[in-house]
């Protein structure tokens, strides 16, 4: 068909000034893509198909049924949507031949009165088809602003599936690289649909990069997201397929593609950093690996409540939202690492603990705080909480060694009890409340209380005491 915006034969019939009439054939919405004029015997030379073909009958002024068979078979084979017979200057009235002729090949056949010209039809046939174009070009944008919006939405991925499926009113689907559905949205087809596209979203591992098909009356479409170490296939199952749903997948297309892609993209550098940094190599020997960043944010996280997604479209939210590559989730448990000391943004379905920015060299410790963090965070129900580094007071006036030998003489007989130890941590940070540190423990409240008692009788310490519990506090510190 021509690269045109159909226009359906009926908004021609109920044009008010043309006055056009369908005497035969059958109704319905005739898609009309062209508008051409031809008084030749055979119309088959001379069309591309998808035409109203517009005739007054002069090729046939005394036509016999035969001819007029003949004329409107040799019409359906060139493909034309629609006859328009013109009344007038050389027939008077329709003839009843070509009628019995467009009835019996179903081709809908229109009577053009006599006071109509063929060119008021064809210039109607362009008014309706450009105001047509306008409101399909209206509605991509309008589908674009939407797409666009879904994802910046906390979880991008399923939002912009909701979106395109609301739009293509359809069904729309993310296959992993092992043809699981990771995400689905809209109205679930049938098994024998289902089925179908997911053969054709296994199909593009072998190479194409999209591929169709049709099944229980419906259209399939399959498109590859990623290249070989990201083998996401998008799939929509769609009540049909034409210019305009395929302008709205292809945005939706390259959406997924940035959003799933965030998660691993560009990561491989920082990645390599960080395990020669394990391995023992200076920060000056890899600071050109870690995208330039001079400082880094440990973030550590505990998902809330149960049941949400561990695959890789969490990670691709959380990635999305924390502005990283790096994040690794494992299970309910979340560890990230962020460039930049900028402010860590709440997280949908997580709590989260931030340690203080630093160098490379201090990842290790960052992450101790990050976990403090987490810990207070969860025991206050508070969505973030940024470790706070120790400011310069009464503390830097007592000599670092002095502070630390002092600090371990004076837990030394918590020596090989760390539960005892973070549990008083946490049990001072936390003002001595017994409730929130158990949340922050994940421990009973009574156990808490028995450490504790246990951790006042090893240190000969009335924990009651204001006095006692501010200079266990900074042993903790220094020790």
């Amino acid at each position: 068909m021509p690269p045109t915006v159909p226009v359906p034969l009926t908004v021609l019939l109920d044009h008010p000034r043309l006055g056009l009439r369908q005497i035969a054939g059958p109704r319905g919405e005739a898609p009309v893509y062209l508008v051409h004029t031809s008084e030749m015997e055979d119309p088959v030379p001379y069309l591309l198909g998808g035409e109203l073909l517009l005739s007054a009958g002069v090729h046939g002024p005394e036509a016999t049924d035969a001819y007029w068979d003949r004329y409107v078979a040799r019409t359906v084979e060139a493909g034309a949507t629609a006859l328009g017979f013109g009344i007038a200057p050389v027939h008077q009235e329709m003839p009843r031949a070509l009628a019995e002729a467009c009835d019996r090949h179903g081709l809908p056949l229109v009577e053009v009165p006599r006071e109509t010209t063929f060119a008021a039809v064809a210039s109607a046939v362009w008014d309706a088809m450009a105001e047509r174009r306008h409101q399909e070009l209206r509605r991509i944008t309008e589908v674009q602003q939407s797409l666009a919006a879904a994802a910046a939405r906390p979880h991008p991925v399923p939002a912009v599936l909701r979106q395109l499926a609301r739009h293509l009113g359809g069904w729309t689907v993310l296959y992993g690289p092992d043809g699981r559905e990771l995400a689905a949205a809209g109205p679930r087809p049938s098994q024998q649909a289902r089925a179908a596209l997911g053969s054709l979203a296994a199909r593009l591992r072998a190479g194409p990069a999209s591929a169709a098909g049709t099944a229980d009356g419906a259209s399939l479409s399959a498109y590859g997201l990623g290249g070989p170490e990201h083998p996401l296939a998008l799939g929509v199952c769609a009540p049909r397929r034409d210019a305009a749903e395929s302008a709205v997948v292809g945005v939706a297309m390259v959406l997924l593609a940035l959003l799933t892609g965030r998660a691993t993209a560009d990561a491989g550098t920082e990645r390599t950093a960080l395990v020669r940094l394990m391995l023992g190599a200076q920060p000056a020997d890899v600071a050109g690996l870690l995208s330039g960043a001079e400082v880094w944010t440990v973030v550590r996280g505990r998902r809330r409540g149960r049941g949400g997604d561990h695959g890789p479209l969490a990670v691709a939210a959380l990635s999305a939202g924390l502005g990283t590559p790096l994040v690794d989730l494992d299970g309910d448990d979340l560890c990230a690492l962020v460039p930049g000391a900028a402010e860590v943004r709440a997280q949908p379905g997580w709590t989260l603990g931030a340690g203080a920015p630093v160098s490379a060299a201090g990842l290790a410790h960052a992450g101790a705080d990050a976990a403090r963090a987490l810990r207070r965070a969860v025991a206050e129900r508070r969505p973030v909480v940024r470790h706070a580094p120790a400011r310069r007071g009464v503390v830097s006036l007592v000599d670092p060694s002095e502070a630390e030998a002092l600090g371990r003489a004076r837990l030394a007989p918590l020596d090989g009890a760390p539960a005892l130890r973070e549990t008083l941590r946490t049990w001072l940070s936390l003002h001595g409340s017994w409730d929130r540190t158990a949340v922050a423990l994940d421990i009973h409240r009574n156990t808490v209380r028995q450490r504790i008692a246990r951790t006042a009788a090893l240190l000969e310490a009335d924990l009651g005491d204001a006095d006692v519990r501010m200079e266990l506090w900074f042993a903790l510190k220094w020790g």
